[in-house]
């Protein structure tokens, strides 16, 4: 079955999907905020659910060995904080955080929401076990096809994600992680392809996914001077699950042009 990563040893080895398909020596952004959710939720204490993930990437990856390390910054009756690191050759390469909430009953009243409307494929057009993911752009169809979606318009992905590690089945904390990195693709993909790098991701969660599907509705995007922020809706089939937000940096002598380039809608930019 294809994972991001296996195992050798005491060791973690990036797999196809978990390298990056312009630099083949570093790992993609994808696989390590998967990898990070992963060492964080490990320490999510019984009757908690993980309600925000920060991953600051800030050094390349190689495609080497690694080291994950963490510590518990605080553990209340309501609220526990982790930070998590992934080290390589004595460094820290990319850092995250995470906030564990308990859940409880909603206060009473009534407040604002938005009545969202969150596209969703017909069932059965993605596999359990994980399949490239589809893509609709303002009213198009549904389609894998890249070059029909590299326009300017609102963009909209669909997923399912095979298993983050070889043997071990994937979380619903993992798969929104691996979806909040791809919040740059869906809001930075425009006419000429993309041409922002992400420097950081922060999901926020109302609640753990629901099923193998997740869905990333972009919502906005604001740039200037070379600095664009982007955020989107993640959800499931049953509704909305949280929002993912990305600060980014342009990478125009690198623009990716995916109407001539073959590549894995999830893989994540050099650094």
């Amino acid at each position: 079955m294809v994972s991001f990563f296996v195992g050798q040893g005491d060791q973690l080895v990036a797999e196809k999907l978990a390298v990056s398909p312009w630099a083949p020596d570093k790992q993609s952004g994808t696989g390590i905020c998967g990898l990070l959710a992963r060492e964080l939720e490990a320490h999510c204490p019984d009757g908690f659910v993980p309600a925000r993930l920060t991953v600051d990437l800030y050094q390349p990856v190689a495609n080497e060995a690694f080291d994950m390390r963490s510590k518990v910054v605080r553990q209340g009756s309501r609220i526990a904080v982790v930070d998590a690191a992934l080290v390589q050759d004595g460094q820290e390469r990319a850092r995250a955080s995470a906030v564990f909430l308990t859940t409880g009953a909603e206060p009473p009243g009534q407040v604002w929401s938005p009545v969202e409307d969150l596209p969703a494929p017909p069932e059965g057009c993605v596999s359990p076990d994980g399949s490239p993911p589809l893509f609709k752009s303002g009213e198009r169809d549904w389609t894998s096809d890249y070059a029909a979606n590299q326009n300017a318009e609102r963009k909209v992905s669909w997923h399912s994600l095979p298993p983050l590690v070889d043997g071990e089945p994937i979380t619903p904390f993992q798969r929104a992680a691996i979806l909040g990195d791809a919040t740059n693709h869906v809001c930075h993909w425009g006419s000429e392809g993309a041409g922002y790098i992400n420097a950081d991701v922060t999901v926020t969660l109302s609640r753990l996914p629901v099923g193998y599907e997740l869905g990333l509705r972009a919502d906005n995007t604001i740039a200037a001077g070379g600095i664009s922020i982007g955020s989107a809706t993640l959800y499931d089939r049953t509704g909305p699950v949280g929002t993912c937000v990305v600060t980014t940096l342009s990478n125009a002598r690198r623009q990716i042009d995916f109407t001539t380039t073959t590549t894995a809608a999830l893989a994540g930019e050099p650094r």
